[in-house]
């Protein structure tokens, strides 16, 4: 008799505080028998995972915890498969997704949303993303640093709110003044700029500052910074972008 395959839910964590999570993601978990992710990431809902199956593990370990999870749903289990932010944003939605295809036996795979780390950035600095808006990551740990830069110049190039993800790192502490380098060809020196470090976690830090004064101190990968357009202006420690309707 065969086993009844199980199924996988790819959970969008949000920022990771249950204030944050959706009643989908909650309701995704609580229906699991087994979670899998990132160790910090289990320490985040640790209260809503106290009685269930936890398996971490530690950083760029994404396609054993894919692996894993998959393999849990062929012998029946369900699975939720958790993720920072939203998982389909620089998460885990797109491995799972690419590995399950690859199955001769592939499983069931719902993908439930979360609050990306942009979002939860903008609310806290204001309204900053209220037009076309770029997501970029600094890290070239699966991209490499000549493609960064060409899309980090069309973004400046072409006016783009632009978000930065995994800005600064031990392991390339200069990145993030190369971007700002890149901007400052195409953008004012005056040009807005928001810093939000650990959005809705404890320590929570916000800085609304200029693209020329862009600091590199407190900036790590728990750090998102929004270079705002040639239009985004700061007005009563909001950062603002206008949308363009008629006040």
């Amino acid at each position: 008799m065969s086993v009844k395959k199980g199924k996988v839910y790819v959970v969008g964590l949000g920022p990771g505080g249950m204030e944050q999570m959706t009643s989908q993601a909650v309701q995704a978990i609580e229906a699991s028998d087994t979670v899998v992710g990132y160790q910090v990431y289990i320490n985040l809902i640790k209260d809503l995972v106290a009685a269930k199956e936890v398996i971490s593990s530690g950083m760029r370990q994404e396609m054993e915890r894919c692996e894993t999870a998959l393999s849990l749903a062929r012998e029946g289990k369900t699975v939720s498969l958790v993720s920072s932010g939203d998982p389909g944003i620089y998460g885990m939605a797109g491995p799972l997704l690419e590995l399950n295809s690859q199955q001769e036996d592939p499983v069931e795979v719902v993908v439930v949303p979360g609050i990306t780390a942009a979002s939860m950035a903008a609310a806290i600095l204001g309204a900053p993303l209220m037009h076309d808006t770029v997501f970029i990551s600094l890290s070239d740990h699966l991209t490499p640093w000549d493609i960064i830069k060409k899309r980090l110049h069309l973004a400046a190039e072409g006016d783009f709110i632009t978000a930065l993800y995994n800005p600064r790192s031990y392991s390339r502490p200069h990145y993030l003044q190369r971007a700002q380098q890149i901007f400052l060809n195409y953008r004012k020196k005056e040009t807005v700029v928001g810093i939000v470090r650990n959005a809705a976690r404890d320590g929570q830090e916000k800085i609304i500052t200029t693209l020329e004064e862009l600091p590199d101190f407190g900036v790590d990968m728990f750090t998102l910074v929004i270079i705002g357009s040639s239009r985004t202006y700061a007005c009563g420690g909001k950062m603002i972008t206008p949308r363009g309707y008629t006040i």
